[in-house]
């Protein structure tokens, strides 16, 4: 496993640790717990975060045009730089994991964060087998955040 020429999967590392541990040691920034009791910022936060998991789903189409697919490479490193600072977007959106159906999500976006940090270049292994695996479960994790998210949006906009 090679770390050191992934700075994307070093700093999102660092930066998942970090919410763990302040979520863990219960650290709370109170103008940011204040700001996040705010309806207008919830939503613009959620929608800065939604649009960072839509903004994900990119990769996908880059890889699978035919058109596009000069431009995979470029991609693959902003998608694998966006899930880097992912936990910091999910803790501007929340300090907290939430109950229910959001702890799921919760739970569901980190493992799959961390699944994406641990990619294929990280683990420097050629298995076609391990790369098929790895894949669907990183594309079955996304789309089920992303089903999980819509069901969010619809849920908080229904009861407001």
């Amino acid at each position: 496993m090679v770390l050191s020429n992934n700075k994307s999967t070093l700093f999102g590392l660092l930066l998942f640790v970090a919410f763990f541990v302040q979520f863990f040691l219960k650290i709370e920034w109170s103008w940011l717990l204040e700001m996040q009791q705010d309806e207008m910022y919830k939503r613009w936060s959620g929608l800065l975060l939604g649009l960072l998991i839509a903004f994900q789903w990119l990769l996908s189409l880059v890889r699978t045009s035919k058109k596009l697919r000069k431009y995979a490479m470029s991609m693959q490193n902003i998608h694998k730089w966006l899930g880097a600072i992912s936990p910091l977007i999910f803790y501007i959106h929340s300090i907290g994991m939430g109950y229910g159906y959001l702890l799921l999500l919760s739970y569901i976006f980190f493992s799959n964060t961390i699944l994406g940090y641990f990619n294929l270049d990280v683990i420097k292994n050629n298995s076609d087998t391990l790369f098929k695996g790895w894949m669907i479960g990183h594309v079955s994790l996304s789309l089920i955040i992303t089903i999980l998210m819509v069901f969010h949006i619809v849920m908080v906009f229904y009861y407001k």
